[in-house]
């Protein structure tokens, strides 16, 4: 049985394929498209995933979408008339049902085929139930509690389930108009970051301040008895006025979601470019930890509702791997799995496993720890886009020769591009596509972040760390496969990890398994035996764009940037080789 799963029309459009219960191919449409957080219809993701499995889409038994036009379709129509004079909020919200309803045909016309070539039959699910599969049919878990909670997908923004075996029983949901996505991205917007996604900023900015404001975030998001929350909508215009969304092809936008009740309590929002202020860092801490406290707040409720010890996460609140990071300290859940991609890409994963388990019936196969599901590319390949563009490289006669050669340069300080294997599926670069730095290097935070990355100086660098050696150097020890979770150094180790500690002490780690990671494994290791460090500096492999995906665009990234050197497969290419004049694609 072989199902293609897509989130589409929504900001992180992807596609994935599954055979037989088995993930085969995944990857997010702005890695080919070069659009951060691209949405629409992910044509681009879909024709990789079948042809990376030398199939047609002809072959495809089912085509799911992480979308339910009809969940809460009553909510929806109610609060559509209630903005009957905002033309632009009706008008989006009718064309995006319209395409979302009409799926087989918007596939075929996007890949220029007959309606008829798709003998697939279309399923439509609900998004928060594709975010709960997301994480729990690929977990090590026989059952456990999940959570799935974000901004809104189906006019939900929280639910809550159990699963076992090859079944999901939800238990409780937050719907429109409250959300803790929607809190945490109107104060990202509020602080003067106004992109889609630019929420992580805030978690990294947070540790620069103290959470002086909590007190009056208690009235603005509200924890219930209930072990839930809602907002206090004085601060917010959704739920009045309907916020523009553009959903378009293209990158997503927001509008602004905060009333004039938020200024007047916090003062006036920063502009974009606008300086940091202290009292701005203190707002971002007080955001972080109020919304710790209520994720917190819910996943008590949910383990004492429950009794089960193991939990599962997902949706786009679930990448604050800050609070990740604290659960089990926080709640007495005892065992955590967060998917790679536990935002809204990964609702294409999730939707077709809900279908291949939850309503099928197909017993579970697969414990997913791995990340590596997008395109990868041969020696010969890289080789002859070398020789196209006239570039002097140097081939190695083996992964070990590259590999001793790449710990050399790392050793001796250089800032290294590192692209190998298949490309991740998720937000984080975990060693297939990555730059990577020796962590003990002062100045490496400075240079990345000003001549590579270009990007806010506040902004955190994250740690991979050979799996044996977690409790020798952070507080907490548990296996963090994707990057998904922030835990502290140990105080003695700091001082020689300056490029991975942030200001509070902490690392968003990596483990990083001989098995899952063959390559990188050794290149650390390696590196360990040059420098005492099993630790490596890893992020993403990028310049204010998506992670690079193809070969000419770590080329054109490595170029356009001051790393020293990039390694493709066993192809290494050096800045002091190279001329810079006409290389650029």
């Amino acid at each position: 049985m072989i199902i293609l799963g897509i989130n589409a029309y929504h900001g992180d459009s992807a596609a994935c394929l599954i055979k037989d219960g088995k993930i085969l191919n995944a990857i997010e449409e702005e890695r080919i498209r070069r659009i951060k957080h691209w949405a629409g219809l992910p044509t681009e993701a879909i024709q990789f995933c079948l042809k990376g499995a030398g199939i047609s889409i002809s072959d495809l038994d089912y085509i799911t979408i992480g979308r339910n036009p009809y969940a809460h379709f009553f909510k929806k129509v109610f609060t559509s008339f209630k903005k009957l004079t905002k033309n632009d909020f009706i008008k989006d919200r009718l064309s995006n049902i319209k395409k979302v309803s009409s799926l087989k045909s918007e596939i075929a016309k996007g890949l220029g085929i007959d309606e008829s070539d798709i003998r697939a039959k279309i399923v439509h699910i609900e998004h928060h139930r594709s975010h709960l599969a997301s994480a729990f049919f690929v977990s090590p878990f026989e059952e456990s509690a999940i959570l799935s909670i974000d901004g809104f997908g189906d006019f939900s923004s929280t639910m809550l389930a159990i699963g076992k075996a090859s079944k999901i029983k939800v238990l409780n949901s937050v719907v429109y108009p409250h959300s803790i996505g929607l809190f945490y991205t109107a104060f990202t917007q509020f602080l003067g970051f106004p992109y889609y996604g630019d929420e992580y900023k805030i978690m990294g900015l947070a540790p620069y301040g103290k959470p002086k404001f909590v007190d009056k975030l208690k009235n603005i998001l509200i924890p219930q008895q209930n072990g839930l929350f809602v907002l206090n909508q004085d601060y917010f215009i959704h739920d009045k006025k309907g916020v523009a969304m553009t959903w378009n092809n293209g990158s997503p936008y927001i509008d602004k979601l905060y009333s004039n009740m938020l200024i007047q309590e916090f003062g006036q929002s920063r502009e974009k470019d606008e300086p940091l202020t202290q009292y701005h860092k203190d707002i971002a801490a007080s955001v972080q930890k109020h919304c710790e406290n209520v994720i917190f707040h819910i996943l008590n409720r949910l383990q004492k509702t429950t009794g089960l010890k193991e939990i599962c996460i997902a949706g786009g609140v679930a990448q604050n791997s800050v609070a990740n990071g604290k659960i089990l300290e926080e709640t007495n859940f005892e065992r955590v799995y967060i998917p790679s991609a536990g935002y809204d890409a990964g609702v294409s994963m999730g939707s077709a496993l809900w279908l291949y388990h939850n309503n099928l019936g197909n017993k579970r196969s697969e414990i997913v720890r791995s990340s590596y599901l997008g395109p990868e590319y041969s020696d010969g390949e890289v080789e002859t886009i070398m020789k196209e563009r006239d570039i002097s490289y140097i081939k190695c006669s083996s992964d070990f020769e590259t590999i001793e050669k790449t710990a050399d340069m790392l050793a001796n300080g250089a800032v290294i591009g590192w692209f190998q294997g298949r490309t991740e599926f998720g937000p984080r670069a975990l060693g297939n596509r990555s730059v990577l730095v020796h962590p003990g290097r002062m100045d490496a935070k400075d240079l990345i972040n000003s001549k590579i990355k270009r990007r806010e100086s506040f902004r955190p660098f994250a740690p991979s760390i050979l799996r044996e050696y977690v409790s020798e150097y952070f507080e907490q020890e548990d296996d963090v496969y994707f990057m998904e979770k922030v835990f502290k150094i140990r105080p003695e180790k700091r001082a020689i990890l300056p490029a991975v500690t942030h200001i509070d002490g902490t690392g968003r780690l990596q483990t990083v398994h001989k098995d899952i990671s063959p390559k990188y494994y050794m290149l650390i290791d390696k590196f360990r035996e040059k420098t005492g460090l099993p630790i490596l500096l890893n992020t993403s492999f990028n310049e204010n764009e998506p992670i690079v995906n193809h070969p000419n665009e770590a080329i054109d990234c490595f170029l356009r940037t001051d790393m020293d050197a990039v390694v493709l497969g066993n192809i290494i290419i050096k800045r002091e080789n190279i001329k810079i004049e006409n290389k650029l694609k």
